[in-house]
């Protein structure tokens, strides 16, 4: 009895180990897809990066990071990106008991619906308290929360396999 409350806790150990990194590199993968498709239907680059990198920022820093000009500042970047990888791990710690059980096709599909969910979540759910989001809710984004669900469960699958 006791062997097996043991390696239950280390399986769910493993999970949160598997969860965090896939969060981390599904949040670098799904930024590298957004930036991509930017660049390929959009010329707003540098500025929309920019923007989004201000209103991810006014979570922690408040609202007075969001007014324009939209340019490079490292502080606000720097608060963007723990934000975002502080999500990310989050997010891919919720995914990660989800698709474990799932064979690899499933675990995909499931990733997927997972990334579409928290574009739901991200662009609506938190403009209530964070309205500025919704200048945000696009396809492209949402591609990239899609991105981020089918490669955190990606590697979560091949993490909590081995």
């Amino acid at each position: 009895m006791r062997t097996d409350s043991w390696q239950r806790a280390g399986h769910a150990k493993r999970l949160v180990v598997a969860g965090a990194i896939a969060g981390i590199v599904a949040g670098i993968v799904a930024t590298a897809a957004q930036l991509a498709l930017w660049w390929i239907f959009s010329d707003a680059l540098p500025g929309i990066l920019f923007r989004d990198a201000r209103l991810a920022a006014a979570i922690v820093m408040g609202p007075g990071v969001l007014p324009p000009p939209a340019t490079f500042d490292v502080g606000v970047m720097l608060v963007a990106t723990v934000a975002h990888f502080a999500l990310s791990i989050v997010y891919g710690i919720v995914l990660a008991p989800l698709v474990a059980a799932l064979d690899a096709r499933r675990g995909l599909l499931a990733g997927g619906v997972f990334g579409l969910a928290l574009f739901v979540v991200n662009m609506y759910g938190f403009t209530i308290v964070f309205p500025w989001f919704d200048a945000a809710r696009d396809w492209i984004t949402a591609a990239a929360h899609v991105v981020f669900g089918v490669t955190a469960a990606g590697v979560c699958r091949h993490l909590s396999a081995r």
